[in-house]
């Protein structure tokens, strides 16, 4: 996705920074100014890329939009919220805990459900390739975008 955003934007090419690939640039011709930061920690740890980040800018956890995949949604569909439960996302606690709250704007990507709830079988299938169709998983990344370009907008 944060390809895809880059390429629609026209961000740049990625600097290391704040353990993660940070793109900087506008939304669009005219648009906010936006940074793209995939972290490059383990997702269980991305709050550890984000939080510094976020300090560096000062920005209130309310200008910080997370993009992340959702097991209680089925694939393709994408939501959009602020704040919420984290459902076990280990990935939304760290982003919590280093942010200082959960109220920070979410795009939530639905990915389906795997057949077991086991932490082991979820964790596998999250990290594992899509079983969709790539037009599919396609269109899904691009709706995704459209879901983050609106947010970002909003704002």
């Amino acid at each position: 996705m944060i390809e895809r955003l880059a390429v629609r934007w026209d961000t740049g090419r990625p600097r290391d920074r704040y353990r993660g690939r940070l793109r900087e640039g506008r939304a669009g011709p005219g648009g906010p100014r936006v940074a793209l930061l995939e972290p490059q920690t383990y997702m269980n740890e991305a709050g550890r890329s984000v939080g510094p980040a976020r300090g560096a800018y000062r920005l209130p956890l309310e200008r910080v939009l997370v993009v992340h995949d959702e097991i209680d949604l089925p694939f393709g569909e994408v939501r959009s919220r602020v704040g919420g439960g984290l459902a076990g996302h280990n990935g939304l606690k760290s982003l919590r805990a280093e942010l200082g709250g959960g109220d920070f704007a979410r795009v939530r990507v639905g990915v389906g459900r795997p057949p077991s709830s086991a932490p082991d079988v979820v964790a596998d299938y999250v990290l594992s390739r899509f079983r969709e169709p790539s037009s599919e998983v396609d269109q899904l990344v691009d709706r995704a975008c459209d879901a983050v370009a609106a947010v970002v907008s909003a704002h």
